[in-house]
């Protein structure tokens, strides 16, 4: 079975397809789907990954709270049936 992901992304409610070997996580492939370069967000998260040792609560909060900023709510993923 394939997953989707549904989110809204400037006041749009939008649904793609998703699949593990194609993305590294739910946020890269909603990156990718809008057009929007990581290079920021991976270094900025690599950062992150260095002092907080891999904290994976941390690693979470600060993917949710940088694609808040960047206009992404809501944002699920589900199995397509």
């Amino acid at each position: 079975m394939a997953f989707r992901i549904r989110y809204h992304y400037r006041k749009q409610q939008k649904e793609i397809g998703y699949a593990n070997d194609k993305h590294h996580s739910i946020y890269d492939a909603i990156a990718t789907a809008e057009g929007l370069d990581l290079a920021e967000f991976r270094r900025m998260e690599d950062q992150l990954a260095n002092i907080s040792r891999n904290d994976r609560k941390t690693m979470k909060e600060f993917r949710e709270e940088y694609f808040r900023k960047l206009g992404f709510s809501q944002i699920t993923i589900f199995r397509e049936e």
